[in-house]
């Protein structure tokens, strides 16, 4: 399968295996509408399928990551919504942080500026994080009268930065300053503004150009284990590692140790 980049809701651009994706209000600071959420859950869940990606790349866009959901396309109507309805919506949100978690590719946000609610979500959520000194990210719900359970963040922000780092964000919903998130271990890197999009690109790069089925096993393992005992995690990726050790990429590696080459992956 192709993937598609004519998309409606948010920018997507396909180059050389990697995909970049941007929410695309800059004017507002990239806000997340019911269209851009549900565009978003499909694209990434048709990743899957996708054999001409084997990166993404999830971009800032005129200085800012995301703003969130937005006050006057989302927040307002919420409050006029039942309870069938909210339930509805707040099952979608969650759907994309699954899509993402589940799409079988690495996928790496760029994060500068304004990181915050549902945009924070979308950054926790992905496998690497590189920031500019200016990025701002809070887990805000709280500050909207809603609980800091939202989209997994209790499950998936203390895995990343420690129960009680993460405790602390989402009760009070405060900025978690780049310098924060760079120590606690939020973000992998931090890079001035300029070189953002193109650092990100190419750690990308350097991870497409490995074996990315290993890759996909790699993020499933990285997922499922989660919920698993030791004994099930060890016997799970003797599992995914015979699989891969059946993969023409094992041998390609052999073979270029063997002759003292670079090995070149294929991804099969």
């Amino acid at each position: 399968m192709t993937m598609r980049t004519d998309v409606e809701h948010f920018s997507c651009t396909l180059k050389d295996g990697i995909a970049t994706v941007k929410l695309d209000r800059p004017d507002r600071k990239n806000p997340l509408t019911f269209d851009s959420y549900a565009e978003l859950r499909d694209w990434f869940r048709d990743l899957v399928y996708a054999d001409d990606v084997n990166a993404v790349v999830f971009a800032s866009n005129g200085g800012n990551f995301s703003s969130g959901g937005d006050v006057h396309d989302i927040i307002g109507p919420l409050t006029k919504m039942s309870m069938k309805e909210l339930l509805t919506f707040t099952r979608m949100t969650g759907d994309l942080v699954k899509a993402i978690v589940n799409c079988g590719k690495p996928v790496i946000a760029a994060v500068d500026g304004v990181c915050v609610g549902a945009g924070a979500i979308i950054a926790m959520c992905c496998d690497l994080r590189i920031a500019t000194p200016a990025a701002k990210c809070a887990f805000l719900f709280t500050r909207v009268g809603l609980a800091g359970c939202d989209m997994g963040a209790c499950a998936i922000l203390p895995r990343i930065i420690g129960q009680g780092r993460a405790a602390e964000l989402l009760y009070t919903g405060r900025s978690m300053t780049a310098e924060e998130g760079a120590a606690w271990g939020f973000y992998n890197k931090l890079v001035d503004a300029p070189a953002l999009e193109t650092e990100a690109h190419a750690l990308a790069v350097r991870i497409a150009s490995g074996p990315n089925f290993a890759n996909m096993m790699t993020k499933t393992m990285l997922a499922q284990e989660w919920s698993m005992s030791i004994e099930q995690a060890i016997e799970a990726e003797a599992q995914a590692q015979a699989i891969c050790m059946q993969t023409a990429d094992f041998e390609r590696a052999y073979t270029a140790f063997v002759s003292k080459e670079k090995p070149v992956f294929e991804g099969t």
